[in-house]
């Protein structure tokens, strides 16, 4: 295999040997790939600023025994305000740890780049709810992932009206009279139960164009990690 020209962003590095680097990188195309970035630790290295993690930029690879091996790394953006706010560096590491979880070599991920790169970029450029973007990211993710809830109806009679809980156990939205029965449903308001539904169906640009109210986003951010945990079978933090 010649090289190869891909666009990626960094999801982990880590240190190897004195001068060497171990880059976990996310494409759209060769899915999670593990590459080796020889050098990049040294001050004058041309792939020190593109192995940077959260950088995303266009790399030029090739196929090693075990990992993939980078000829070049050009940054085409490395969310530089993450950097220098601990809160936004705390939530866009979050970010990454969870596409790290869910993603894998050989994987079409070109729909999760995209929902990462934009989660990252509001994260970095907005002042919107930090939380919220959180909340709004899982929701959209688990949906690509194949773990994309009912909301068009109640999950268990069918009922299109009074959506107002939602079944962890079923995984969609149940209407009152179901709702009740449902132990382990979470109540939520109308207002909470259209942005999910708003998560779900909207244009990947325009996921993150909405507000809520304190208590809303509380529901939402409540019910998006109970989700996340229960899909994923893991625990996060």
């Amino acid at each position: 295999m010649g090289v190869i020209k891909t666009k990626g962003i960094v999801l982990a590095q880590s240190n190897m040997g004195d001068n060497d680097k171990m880059i976990t990188l996310l494409t759209p195309d060769l899915g999670k790939i593990g590459c080796a970035a020889k050098g990049a630790r040294r001050p004058k290295s041309a792939l020190m600023a593109g192995t940077q993690f959260l950088c995303f930029g266009e790399f030029l690879i090739y196929k090693g025994v075990s990992s993939y091996n980078i000829n070049s790394a050009e940054p085409m953006e490395i969310f530089y305000n993450i950097r220098l706010d601990i809160d936004k560096l705390k939530y866009a590491s979050q970010v990454a740890k969870i596409v790290n979880d869910v993603t894998d070599e050989n994987q079409n991920t070109y729909r999760i780049l995209q929902l990462t790169l934009n989660t990252i970029y509001m994260i970095s450029e907005s002042d919107k709810d930090l939380e919220l973007i959180l909340s709004i990211f899982k929701l959209r993710l688990l949906s690509i992932i194949g773990f994309r809830p009912v909301v068009e109806k109640c999950v268990n009679c069918g009922k299109q009206e009074e959506l107002n809980y939602f079944s962890l156990k079923d995984n969609g939205l149940k209407c009152k009279s179901c709702g009740k029965i449902d132990k382990g449903a979470i109540c939520l308001s109308d207002s909470t139960v259209k942005a999910i539904k708003y998560i779900i169906w909207a244009e990947p640009k325009k996921i993150f164009s909405f507000d809520l109210s304190d208590e809303n986003k509380q529901e939402l951010r409540i019910l998006t990690k109970t989700y996340l945990n229960k899909c994923l079978e893991k625990e996060f933090e």
